[in-house]
């Protein structure tokens, strides 16, 4: 993943989370799990997420972690990404951003399926072909049998502020661009 994503870092089991939304969510898990490995789907509640229901995507694991399908995302990631995925497959999500992109979030996704454990990713705004900005995310696997995860809770945060603004910017100058290069005076 390094590889394919240079700016990415990420940390598996992470114990100190600074973001408040990925902080209480990984305590939140921890506390469902009751000593298990890791929760159920039937241990997460949506009114006790109420207030980070936002940042929070559900992805369902397909038979043999060949995909993974968004069953909810939360409208602050739908902001983030100009689109909402929700029931498409990770694979159908990312085709635009090509294999490098598809590929670079099943990896994610199956290592957490794989491992049984949180996991921490973080990056700059050139981890992947649409040029986003800085995220942080956490992915924590649940399982209704104790053993097999069969559904990802994972929350996606970025500093609304900044991108709103940072969009904004680019916003202006294309339109700055477009306007001086159709300029009348050059006979268009």
């Amino acid at each position: 993943m390094r590889k394919k994503f240079p700016s990415v870092k990420f940390e598996v089991d992470p114990q100190t989370l600074a973001h408040p939304t990925l902080a209480f969510l990984r305590g939140y898990w921890d506390d469902k799990r009751r000593g298990r490995t890791m929760p159920a789907r039937t241990d997460i509640k949506a009114s006790e997420l109420k207030e980070h229901l936002p940042w929070i995507v559900m992805v369902d694991v397909l038979p043999g972690l060949a995909d993974f399908r968004y069953r909810l995302i939360g409208t602050l990631v739908t902001e983030y990404f100009r689109t909402d995925a929700t029931g498409k497959t990770v694979s159908q999500a990312w085709a635009e951003q090509g294999e490098e992109g598809v590929e670079g979030n099943l990896a994610v996704f199956r290592q957490v399926a794989e491992s049984r454990r949180p996991f921490f990713l973080y990056g700059e705004s050139d981890w992947n072909t649409i040029g986003l900005e800085e995220f942080q995310c956490l992915y924590l696997p649940l399982s209704d049998d104790g053993e097999n995860v069969n559904v990802i809770l994972h929350a996606f945060v970025f500093d609304r502020r900044a991108v709103l603004l940072a969009r904004q910017i680019a916003r202006d100058k294309q339109v700055k661009y477009l306007s001086v290069s159709r300029h009348p005076a050059d006979g268009d």
